[in-house]
């Protein structure tokens, strides 16, 4: 296993148990066996990592091979809420401190944006793509892209939000027909 899989191991187990907040780079590199000095060789910063571990560690959106004009719009929709949730299911307890810390919050915020990262992405690949099936004709042109990727995320975050609430950390993934019953709620009046 290369150095910069142990890490990014250590940082997502350090991570899903302590949190970004509370979690320190000099910890994960001691969990991965290599010095603070060698870590900051794969990652600029803590955020660097973290964005590391959701993006190659988490499931996500990333994976999703949803391409407008294929498929039917309500199933891939199904298929990216289903992402989205089982994300969120995953991050909500690395992310959650930062809400109890605005500094920390702030740096976090100023970070991301370095990044090109946040949870402004999700909505943006949801409109993105409901705009891209409007432009073919497959949804309605009178509806509105960026409000209804706005209700389907938050709609999954609530989900995720209540499922690791309700059942900790160790909450089974959200099964699909959650994911489905959201998506379909979501889309009926756009098509």
């Amino acid at each position: 296993m290369s150095t910069r899989e142990r890490i990014l191991d250590a940082a997502e187990q350090i991570l899903r148990t302590r949190g970004v907040a509370l979690a320190t780079t000099k910890e994960i590199a001691q969990a991965s066996k290599v010095s603070e000095p060698t870590l900051y060789k794969y990652f600029d910063d803590k955020e660097q990592l973290l964005l590391a571990v959701l993006k190659e560690r988490l499931p996500g959106l990333s994976r999703i091979s949803v391409r407008p004009g294929i498929g039917d719009v309500e199933n891939n929709l199904a298929e990216l809420a289903h992402a989205v949730l089982d994300f969120y299911q995953q991050s909500i307890p690395m992310l959650g401190a930062l809400l109890a810390d605005p500094q920390r919050m702030a740096a976090h915020r100023v970070a991301m944006n370095r990044h090109r990262g946040g949870p402004d992405k999700a909505v943006a690949i949801f409109a993105n793509y409901l705009r891209a099936e409007q432009a073919i004709e497959r949804i309605n042109p009178d509806a509105d892209p960026d409000a209804t990727a706005s209700l389907l995320i938050g709609a999954c975050f609530h989900e995720a939000f209540l499922r690791y609430y309700s059942q900790g950390p160790a909450a089974a993934a959200a099964p699909r027909a959650s994911a489905e019953a959201l998506a379909r709620a979501a889309v009926r009046p756009l098509l």
